[in-house]
């Protein structure tokens, strides 16, 4: 199958691209590189150091499925710069979507967000919630979501909400909370809580790799959005969990994030779809990797510091 990964050199796409070759796909990545580029040249694989708002200059012919993930990524990214946010995250997945239906895409894969529910009571948080997204990030991430159901009379419209990826990937990400707590008790013996009583969704980054090869395969999946996350625990659980693996000191400081959510993934299950990795698994594989002299802390793994070195703030 020929497909266009935006944003394939990110930190779920980087590992996806690399496993989506191995299952004998063509690709082309379309992906601004701001934080590098890990793939290596494989003879399917066409990488374009491009912006997805360069909308025209995106080669749609003969795509089967588009996977787009290219996204200027959580809320203090998006609170930077919201202006080049609302471009990256609204406008250009709109334009993106209209071109790919003239040019006959049959399917689009949509990486949207968990967080577009805001802050939930609710025991499980399912897909047909009323989104009461609070930042600026859950509000592209909404507001696209509705952009692309609006050509599910076009292509098949598959949304997903991950729940916070945690795990290794050659383009790292340390600002997600199991791997910024695991960085943390690894290098410094010690992680800082803030709040704790926080409940969060979970996903390994294996399980959300599975999640867009399972609509690959099964386009058929009738369209709309998906929930993705299987381990609804708190900070505090998370810090514990890396305590356990990794001794370190726990310490607990104030929090002005109010986020708090349980998501149900039943929807997804639904369609055939099964859990193989967990937060314990992440941890583990991030250790060995600090361990082996592989992973290493840089500023790059970290998008605000990031977007603030490449100037990227409004």
């Amino acid at each position: 199958m020929k497909l266009l990964i935006t944003g394939g050199c990110g930190y779920v796409g980087t590992v996806l691209t690399e496993q989506l070759l191995k299952d004998g796909h063509t690709i082309t990545v379309v992906d601004t590189q701001w934080f590098g580029n890990h793939l290596q040249p494989h003879p399917q694989l066409t990488i374009l150091k491009q912006d997805t708002r360069d909308v025209n200059s995106i080669p749609l012919d003969g795509v089967d499925t588009v996977i787009h993930l290219a996204n200027i990524a959580n809320d203090p990214g998006v609170e930077m710069n919201p202006t080049l946010s609302w471009e990256v995250n609204v406008l250009a997945t709109q334009q993106l979507a209209d071109r790919a239906v003239r040019a006959g895409v049959k399917q689009f894969i949509f990486a949207s967000s968990g967080s577009v529910y805001g802050v939930k009571d609710d025991p499980q948080v399912t897909e047909d919630l009323e989104l009461v997204p609070i930042t600026a990030y859950n509000k592209t991430k909404m507001v696209a979501e509705r952009v692309l159901l609006s050509y599910a009379d076009k292509m098949r419209i598959h949304c997903v909400r991950p729940a916070t990826v945690c795990g290794w990937s050659p383009r790292m990400r340390l600002d997600v909370s199991v791997n910024m707590l695991t960085m943390q008790a690894l290098k410094n013996g010690k992680m800082t809580v803030f709040g704790g009583d926080q409940t969060r969704p979970n996903i390994h980054i294996g399980d959300m790799v599975n999640v867009y090869r399972h609509f690959l395969a099964h386009p058929e999946i009738d369209n709309g959005c998906y929930n993705a996350g299987f381990e609804n625990i708190s900070i505090m659980d998370i810090a514990q969990r890396v305590a356990a693996k990794v001794p370190a000191d726990i310490v607990v400081s104030a929090s002005n994030d109010p986020r708090s959510y349980r998501q149900n993934s039943d929807k997804l299950l639904a369609t055939g779809f099964k859990q193989q990795y967990s937060v314990a698994q992440a941890i583990e594989d991030v250790s060995a990797k600090f361990k082996s002299g592989e992973l290493v802390d840089k500023d790059e793994y970290y998008t605000v510091r990031w977007m603030k070195h490449l100037n990227l703030q409004a």
